[in-house]
């Protein structure tokens, strides 16, 4: 039995500073091409891998500082925009 494969793969050059192509760099792991570094470090993540992270009493905590944030940001913006117009 034999099997062939071809992979056509499009490629992109980009041109990025020294400090930049160091850091890449230093992020990889060992034989890890440029290519898959960068698929790793800018994968999105799954929001199910956070499930069960916090406690309720903890999530409950979050909830409501987050929406007082919101609250505050929502005040502050209204302030912004009154000393616009």
């Amino acid at each position: 039995m034999c099997t062939y494969t071809y992979t056509d793969m499009a490629t992109k050059t980009i041109s990025i500073t020294v400090e930049a192509y160091d850091r890449l760099k230093a992020s990889g792991e060992k034989n890890e091409s440029f290519t898959e570094i960068i698929n790793r470090i800018t994968k999105k993540a799954d929001i199910m891998n956070f499930a069960g992270l916090f406690s309720e009493k903890e999530a409950d905590i979050l909830e409501r500082n987050i929406a007082k944030s919101r609250k505050m940001s929502s005040k502050r913006m209204e302030r912004i925009r009154s000393e616009f117009n």
